[in-house]
């Protein structure tokens, strides 16, 4: 089945952004939001660059507007005419060691990688059901698997609680025409992570894209990518001792 209709939130920057120029190359129309409308102006040039036969739509959104959400995603559906895949990407990496002094930026972490996420997935999954189809993809982490430290510590929490999410979802519509995956990317490139200098086995954002669209469009339920080494890291991660996730995180 050919998802033509995709929705990507967050698609400014880093993976939306990527994400959103694989899919151009396939011939997808596209609905793109982000708080950020230059860069989706940006965006949406290049994107007609690369296919001129491709519709684009763009809409400034905060996903922690919740109604917002649920406006702007009803206004997409209404653009394209229906919504085949609403990929939720938005998400933030703001935070520091509980008890620090930063709740303010732990919460806004919590808030946007989670709660927001959940607007966006009762939004996509309105529509869905009245269409008795379609495809939500949620983009997760491999930070999921396990707690993490320091700057970690409330994302990590936040990405395993969306994967958790997503499970919940797939399994209520198990046996229906409405699919849901879930996308753990490893570490890629992207303006989260552009100051930290020293990344174990970091791949750059046009490969990192291709890996997460080429599983997307296999509608996996799991994912974890570059399939090196996150695939074996995800069971590695479950049995490794605390010692050591100290020093990956």
């Amino acid at each position: 089945m050919t998802r033509q209709n995709i929705l990507i939130t967050g698609a400014s920057s880093g993976l939306g952004k990527g994400m959103a120029i694989e899919f151009a190359k396939m011939g997808r129309n596209l609905a793109l939001c982000a708080r950020r409308m230059d860069n989706l102006e940006s965006l949406k040039q290049e994107l007609l660059t690369i296919n001129p036969d491709i519709k684009v739509f763009i809409r400034s959104l905060d996903v922690n507007d919740h109604d917002q959400v649920f406006e702007v995603i009803k206004a997409f559906a209404e653009d394209l005419g229906s919504l085949d895949r609403v990929i939720v990407n938005a998400g933030m990496g703001k935070g520091a060691s509980l008890g620090t002094g930063y709740f303010k930026a732990n919460k806004q972490t919590a808030v946007t990688n989670f709660v927001s996420a959940l607007a966006q997935c009762e939004a996509a999954m309105e529509i869905f059901r009245s269409q008795n189809a379609g495809h939500l993809v949620t983009i997760s982490s491999v930070s999921a698997v396990r707690g993490a430290r320091r700057a970690m510590t409330v994302y990590a929490a936040t990405k395993a609680a969306l994967t958790s999410l997503s499970e919940g979802i797939r399994i209520d519509v198990r046996n229906t025409p409405i699919k849901a995956t879930t996308i753990h990317p490893g570490f890629i490139r992207t303006e989260i992570n552009a100051k930290v200098k020293t990344v174990p086995f970091i791949v750059d954002l046009e490969t990192g894209c291709k890996a997460i669209v080429k599983d997307i469009e296999k509608e996996v339920a799991n994912s974890f990518v570059p399939k090196w080494p996150w695939a074996l890291f995800r069971y590695l991660a479950r049995i490794a001792p605390l010692s050591m996730l100290a020093k990956m995180s």
